[in-house]
């Protein structure tokens, strides 16, 4: 992992404003409804269809927080590659073995955080967090090859 002091402080100044922002509007309800597919993973919300349904569901929110959360503690260590390895081991551990998600998942909440960003904040802010997305991505998959 290798960021410059500037990328380092681009990618957060993004992520602050993405994480300022309510879970309806951050794009949680994004992903289980353009990609329908993902709620299998949810037992607890795997049956919600309607948009409204997912915006005020709890148990969305949580995970949306916990996502915001996760990406936010990588998003901390971008300077510090054992930190940064520290932070996404576990997770993609986690999803890897006990969740049994598919990889390509994260990919999809990069785009829909990425669409989001420019819709929000701009084009700029999407570049900014763009190499950040992708570090993550790479080492979440790469989890994924370790364990099997």
């Amino acid at each position: 992992v290798s960021f410059t002091e500037a990328e380092v402080q681009s990618a957060c100044g993004v992520w602050e404003k993405m994480l300022d922002m309510d879970a309806e509007d951050n794009g949680t309800t994004m992903i289980f409804t353009d990609h329908p597919d993902t709620k299998t993973y949810f037992t607890h919300f795997k049956d919600m269809d309607s948009t409204k349904e997912k915006k005020q569901s709890d148990q969305v929110a949580g995970h949306s927080k916990m996502v915001f959360t996760a990406i936010n503690n990588m998003g901390q260590h971008l300077d510090n590659s054992n930190a940064f390895l520290g932070t996404v081991n576990p997770v993609g551990k986690t999803h890897a073995t006990d969740l049994k998600t598919d990889p390509r998942n994260f990919r999809i909440i990069c785009v829909i955080i990425f669409k989001l960003m420019k819709e929000k904040f701009g084009r700029d802010c999407k570049a900014s967090f763009d190499k950040v997305a992708s570090e993550i991505c790479a080492h979440l998959n790469n989890v994924y090859k370790e364990v099997g």
